[in-house]
């Protein structure tokens, strides 16, 4: 039975709405999109954007299975509060979840992001048909949702899956507020913190580097390791050498915890795979549990740009 399913992704700077028809899979139908004001007007555009989108596709309570609403913690889920997120200022205990039900008398839930993008891989992408799955973002942070037994596992405060947070080592790259942590290692912003460390070394060495000069050095991103990576550059290689084996690290920790049958990793993994793949696979061998590790695929996400909008829906169709 195909059902209709709309989503809500609350963001810092940019909201969507996304309209969906879950049958056999997804089918991104309609988005619409507009800058986050305030929390105030936020909802108030929220609310006549959504009722705008419904209409056009002549959708009601009836005919709707549920909203699903993806936003940065911290949050409660259970209870669907927005509680402060740091790059949501003013949302402080804002009861989204009742609001929209109010206004729509359609079943709704609330998730953080990272959550809504593991229901997203699990339901929809390269976490389907699992039973037990870790998806982690490695973006510009690392957040993680944990599917287990064939549901999401929030915890008890909606504070489980933070692998980020893990320490990795006791100094390093920082990620999470803390030095060394799985975080630091494995992020956009902790492989830019990485580069410029290694660039700096040669700086103060006397020597040059084709792809950064010093007065640049502030503008090195995960991005440009990894291109200059691809091109074979030794530098940039040995910056993916350090991440890749503390990602292994982190993974190899999640496999002994978990045993899950697959990793999926999204965002700078799924478009770099190939070159952290043998550094992963390396530590993992000499790391992980052998009977967990074999039974575990690390995967590249496969929901790729799009996964915000897969993340949303996803909430809905869960419920």
């Amino acid at each position: 039975m195909e059902r209709n399913v709309l989503g809500i992704d609350i963001g810092g700077t940019k909201i969507a709405l996304i309209y969906a028809k879950e049958k056999d899979g997804i089918e991104l139908v309609d988005k619409v999109t507009f800058p986050t004001l305030q929390v105030d007007d936020t909802i108030r555009e929220i609310f006549s954007r959504l009722r705008e989108l419904m209409e056009k596709h002549g959708l009601n309570e009836d005919n709707t299975h549920a909203i699903g609403i993806s936003c940065g913690g911290p949050l409660n889920s259970e209870q669907g509060i927005v509680m402060s997120p740091p790059n949501l200022p003013g949302w402080d205990h804002i009861p989204i979840v009742d609001r929209v039900k109010e206004r729509f008398h359609i079943p709704c839930a609330l998730q953080n992001d990272a959550n809504a993008c593991a229901l997203a891989e699990w339901k929809f992408g390269a976490g389907r048909g699992t039973k037990n799955m870790v998806f982690l973002t490695f973006g510009t942070g690392m957040g993680a949702g944990l599917i287990l037994n064939g549901q999401l596992y929030s915890g008890t405060n909606d504070n489980a899956g933070e692998a980020g947070h893990i320490r990795l080592a006791p100094f390093g790259p920082v990620g999470y507020g803390k030095a060394g942590s799985f975080e630091g290692f494995a992020s956009g912003g902790g492989i830019a913190q990485l580069a410029r460390i290694k660039l700096m070394e040669k700086f103060q060495m006397g020597e040059t580097v084709d792809w950064c000069v010093r007065e640049a050095l502030d503008a090195v991103t995960a991005q440009t390791v990894a291109l200059n990576a691809g091109k074979g550059d030794p530098l940039a290689l040995e910056i993916i050498r350090i991440s890749g084996t503390y990602l292994g690290r982190g993974l190899a920790v999640l496999i002994d915890i978990l045993n899950p049958e697959c990793i999926v990793i999204g965002s700078i993994y799924s478009r770099n795979e190939s070159l952290f793949r043998p550094w992963v696979e390396e530590i993992l061998q000499k790391e992980a549990l052998e009977p967990a590790r074999q039974v575990c695929r690390i995967k590249p996400a496969e929901l790729g740009e799009h996964i915000g909008d897969y993340a949303a829906v996803s909430i809905a169709a869960n419920i």
